[in-house]
C-alpha cells in the first residue's frame, strides 16, 4: 500500500480528505501500520533557549516584538541549564531535545553557542533538533559539521495564505532554507499550523508543499493554534476536531514513512481526539508541560493516556545510544 510519491495533485489531495471518516482512517491505519509499529510514539521535549523580541511579525506568536503579549524578552541560555533540562528530558523518557530561539536568522557568533548546545545534548545521548530561523548555506553546513540530527523549519500554511500570517519573510524564504538544510545532509522538520483562518484548501496544498519536496521531511509537526491573547489570531474561529484529525490521516496517506507530531494546543485535545490523531497515524509528540512559551501536557499526564492507549515510548537503541528504536 505504500506509495512514495512526489507528485500529489490538489485534487487527489482533496479527494482523500472527502472521504467517509471511517474509510479515511481505515486507509492511513493501514498506511501507517505497514511503515511503523502502531502502538509506539516517539518523544521529543522542546525549550526555548532564546525567549522573547522576534522581530519576525507571525500573527500567532506570542515571541514577536510587534505583538502585545507581555512576554518578558531573555537572553540566550546558559550550557549548563540548557544541559540540565536534557538532563530531565531524558529521565522521564524523551529521545530528542529540541532547541528553540526567537531569532529571524542566527548571527554566525550565536551559532557558535548553539553549537556548543548540540555537542553537549549529543553527549548525553540524545538526538537533537534546532529551530533558529532563516539559516545561510554555511550555517546549515556548520550545522551537520557539528553533528546536528533535525532542523526544524515550519512552512506554517499554503503559499496563498501565508500573507495573512506573516508579512516579514516569503513562503519562498523558508523553502530556501529548507534547502540549505537538506543539502547539507540534515533531516528535515516541517509542518504547519491549523486553524489559522484557512481554509480546508489551504491545508490541502500545505500538506501538497510538504509532500511534494523532492524528499519528504522526516519529522512533520502538525500544530493546532495556540491563542494566545495579544496576537492578531487571538479570538479566531478554531478548527473542527475531526478536521484536524483528517489532517493527519492525510498527511500519513502522502508521507508514509515520516514521523507525523502532534504538537502545539495539545492540552485543547481531548484523550479521545488524540486517540484518533493515533490511529490515524500520529506517531510523536512533544513532551514536557512547556512548549517553547506555551502550556504542553505534563509528562505524568502523558504516560497515563499511553498506558490506557496501550502505546509505548520509543526506547534509546542499546546498540546505538543516539538513536530510537523503531519498535520499543
Amino acid at each position: 500500500m505504500t506509495d512514495i510519491r512526489h507528485d500529489w495533485s490538489v485534487d487527489e489531495i482533496e479527494a482523500l480528505f472527502a472521504l467517509p471518516i471511517n474509510d479515511l482512517m481505515f486507509q492511513a491505519h493501514s498506511v501507517h501500520r505497514e511503515n511503523f509499529d502502531p502502538n509506539s510514539v516517539q518523544v521529543s521535549t522542546l525549550l526555548s533557549i532564546k525567549t522573547g523580541a522576534c522581530p519576525e511579525d507571525c500573527g500567532y506568536c506570542s515571541q514577536s516584538a510587534k505583538n502585545d503579549t507581555s512576554l518578558e524578552r531573555e537572553k540566550l541560555l546558559p550550557l549548563d541549564e540548557v544541559i540540565e533540562s536534557a538532563k530531565a528530558a531524558k529521565d522521564t523518557g524523551s529521545t530528542r531535545f529540541c532547541m528553540g530561539a526567537a531569532w529571524r536568522n542566527p548571527t554566525d557568533k550565536n551559532l557558535d553557542k548553539v553549537i556548543d548546545m548540540i555537542k553537549a545534548v549529543q553527549d548525553l545521548g540524545m538526538e537533537t533538533c534546532v529551530t533558529l530561523g532563516m539559516l545561510e548555506k554555511h550555517q546549515a553546513e556548520r550545522l551537520k559539521e557539528a553533528g546536528l540530527d533535525y532542523y526544524n523549519h515550519n512552512i506554517d500554511t499554503s503559499p496563498e495564505f501565508y500573507g495573512n500570517v506573516i508579512s516579514t519573510r516569503t513562503f519562498d524564504d523558508r523553502l530556501e532554507t529548507l534547502k540549505y538544510v537538506r543539502d547539507a545532509g540534515i533531516n528535515v522538520c516541517s509542518g504547519g499550523i491549523l486553524g489559522m483562518g484557512e481554509k480546508a484548501l489551504d491545508r490541502a496544498r500545505m500538506l501538497q508543499e510538504l509532500a511534494n519536496q523532492e524528499k519528504h521531511p522526516e519529522s512533520v509537526p502538525i500544530n493546532m493554534l495556540v491563542q494566545v491573547e495579544g496576537t492578531p489570531m487571538f479570538g479566531i474561529d478554531g478548527i473542527d476536531p475531526l478536521d484536524f484529525v483528517r489532517t493527519i490521516a492525510v498527511a500519513r496517506i502522502m508521507m508514509p514513512e515520516s514521523y507525523v507530531r502532534l504538537s502545539a494546543s495539545r492540552t485543547d485535545m481531548s484523550d479521545e481526539m488524540q486517540a484518533m490523531c493515533f490511529f490515524a497515524g500520529a506517531n510523536s509528540v512533544f513532551y514536557g508541560e512547556r512548549l517553547l512559551t506555551t502550556d504542553n501536557p505534563d509528562s505524568n499526564s502523558d504516560a497515563e493516556l499511553f498506558a490506557r492507549l496501550g502505546i509505548n515510548m520509543q526506547a534509546v537503541s542499546e546498540e546505538d545510544p543516539k538513536k530510537v528504536c523503531c519498535h520499543a
